[in-house]
């Protein structure tokens, strides 16, 4: 991954259940890529999705494309 810190957050729809992912969107732009790391282990591995991807992604879960989940 990049020298930038990734500054990390947590979807206010999470409702601190400890069933979340973290990510940090701030590196989407000058990086290309959205890390993606368990909200219960953070200094645990990381997962580096695209930006075009992730962005794919959360438009789709936005329209109902993965049904209720």
């Amino acid at each position: 991954m990049t020298t930038e810190n990734p500054q990390w957050f947590t979807s206010s729809y999470s409702n601190n259940g400890g069933q979340c992912i973290e990510v940090a969107t701030n590196l989407a732009a000058s990086c290309g890529v959205v890390p993606v790391r368990d909200s219960k282990n953070p200094a645990g591995p990381l997962l580096d999705i695209s930006a075009d991807s992730f962005a794919s992604f959360v438009a789709s879960v936005k329209v109902g494309e993965f049904g209720n989940v």
